[in-house]
């Protein structure tokens, strides 16, 4: 499966029909959207069922092995600075979620103390956890069996907590064991969304508070935060590397009571993956001695699709949209949306001297209302981007497409809000596509047969409205009310999807939009200070 980003609205729906991790969240100039991490979808095709038009499966063909970055020459590494004392026992935390090898890891380490011949006990914690729920590996080693009295690390004696997951490395399983003065963390920081994103679409991610919560548990110096997930994966093209990549990453740090030949020999009789799990490993071993190099060697070799590359100012936020606009239908169109955003930016200018807060408002929500995915321009974004391009380079083989729309012509709800089951359609909608998206300069006019739709007649009202919206707000725009106005300018973030899914956004919307055009309208300036004499 894969997803169209620049046809997705980010809505959600085919989170809340699959509940499944493996469609993640995407950062692009036209918002949060979403994509799909080849590396852990199940193939179940669940979220074909979300009612968009932005997912195509590939049929025949398979997936394109990522290329691997070339391997350096770990023969120079040098070893740990030092080898902790397992005079006592050494308790690791391994911590991560469900399905990316977190048992795994506990059980390679707990062979390769087997193999040197120390006492080692391993408990795995997986309770309910299935993909993508919490995992807590205890593995515990010291220089004899008989001093192992229990298999479970005791409240505030971890020495090394391994995060592979943060998420899972402030659950209160891994904060427990950790302790200032004792504990050592090594936090993977790569951002992989819990299960809530299936329902919370725009669930941000409190990276922040988050090493907080780790640093006041370890203290500043004992705990290192960095990205593993998205370097494992850069460099070995595959995330399932994520694990290993820090077990070495914590061995090169000297946190490891282990030497590094039982560790690849625990690998070697594991059986897996071997040859990638072993360079996982002393890739991680080279990021903790010499990370510039790492950083070097995985930086992305393929081009950063345009979309997904952010605007840095206003007038280049413009300027991308006015571009877009005139691909979207034609130059004039474009001149309008470009119209409205300066004239906000002049009265913003004039009350709130330095502020630009309505006006990238405006440039973003008035275009997003504009730039309406109706049937010609969905046909365009497949055929005249780099869509097909990005398939090739994805997939390879005898490759078949399959696209899965409801055309609103042939598919009507048979009541007000009720679910439109989709079509699958062959390559030959390609072929459709194509012609469509030339057929733009029917939008609007009297041949544009789709324009009779209640969808696409609800979606230029809204334009309408907003526009009304944006007049009154410069109208009563003041210092005072400017946050207001920004949040009212804001307002169709909220709009996504498509058909049923749209139209209740838009209800809740409309809601939000009444509360605060009340408040704007109520809002009166702050009273002048009274001055006293003297």
């Amino acid at each position: 499966v894969v997803i169209n980003e620049l046809v997705c609205e980010g809505c959600g729906d085919c989170g809340v029909k699959s509940n499944c991790v493996s469609v993640v969240p995407v950062e692009t100039e036209f918002g949060r959207k979403r994509t799909i991490d080849q590396s852990s979808c199940n193939k179940d095709y669940s979220c074909v069922k979300g009612f968009c038009p932005s997912f195509v499966t590939v049929e025949g063909g398979q997936l394109r092995k990522p290329k691997q970055a070339e391997a350096l020459d770990f023969s120079t590494l040098p070893p740990p600075a030092s080898t902790p004392s397992i005079a006592d026992p050494y308790g690791i935390l391994v911590t991560g979620i469900g399905g990316t090898g977190v048992v795994t890891i506990g059980a390679l380490l707990g062979m390769a103390a087997h193999l040197e011949g120390r006492g080692v006990s391993v408990l795995d914690m997986a309770g309910l956890a299935q993909k993508n729920g919490a995992v807590v590996s205890h593995v515990r080693i010291a220089d004899a069996p008989e001093k192992l009295h229990a298999t479970r690390i005791a409240a505030g004696e971890a020495k090394l907590v391994l995060a592979c997951d943060i998420l899972t490395g402030i659950g209160y399983e891994a904060i427990a064991k950790m302790q200032k003065g004792v504990t050592r963390a090594l936090v993977n920081t790569g951002l992989v969304m819990p299960a809530d994103f299936t329902r919370k679409p725009d669930l941000a991610f409190p990276l922040g508070s988050m090493e907080r919560e780790i640093v006041d548990a370890v203290g500043g110096d004992a705990a290192e935060f960095f990205d593993a997930s998205t370097t494992a994966t850069r460099l070995m093209g595959d995330s399932i590397a994520t694990n290993l990549f820090m077990v070495g990453y914590a061995y090169q740090r000297g946190l490891l009571p282990l030497s590094e030949t039982a560790i690849l020999r625990a690998i070697e009789l594991n059986g897996a993956a071997i040859e990638s799990n072993t360079l996982a490993f002393r890739w991680g071993r080279l990021a903790a001695h010499a990370p510039e190099r790492v950083a070097e060697a995985a930086t992305p070799r393929r081009t950063i699709p345009a979309s997904q590359r952010l605007s840095a100012t206003l007038d280049e936020t413009i300027e991308r949209r006015v571009r877009f606009l005139t691909d979207y239908q034609d130059a004039a169109y474009a001149k309008a949306y470009a119209d409205q955003v300066a004239r906000v930016r002049s009265v913003e200018s004039r009350v709130a001297p330095g502020s630009t807060k309505l006006a990238e408002a405006v440039a973003r929500y008035d275009f997003k209302l504009r730039a309406i995915k109706d049937e010609y321009e969905v046909a365009r974004l497949y055929t005249q981007t780099d869509f097909l391009e990005r398939i090739a380079g994805e997939f390879e083989g005898d490759t078949r497409l399959v696209f899965h729309l409801a055309p609103p012509l042939t598919h009507r709800p048979q009541a007000p809000g009720a679910t439109v089951a989709k079509s699958s359609y062959g390559p030959w909608m390609l072929k459709a596509m194509r012609v469509l998206a030339r057929l733009k300069g029917l939008r609007g006019g009297f041949f544009d047969v789709f324009g009779r739709t209640d969808e696409r007649r609800m979606e230029r009202r809204l334009l309408a409205e907003y526009e009304a919206m944006i007049d009154e707000i410069l109208v009563r725009l003041a210092p005072h009310n400017l946050a207001t106005a920004v949040e009212l300018a804001t307002i169709p973030e909220q709009i996504r999807g498509f058909g049923h899914v749209k139209e209740r956004h838009v209800r809740d919307a409309k809601a939000r939009e009444t509360v605060l055009l009340a408040k704007l309208r109520e809002t009166a300036p702050p009273a002048a200070p009274v001055k006293f004499a003297a």
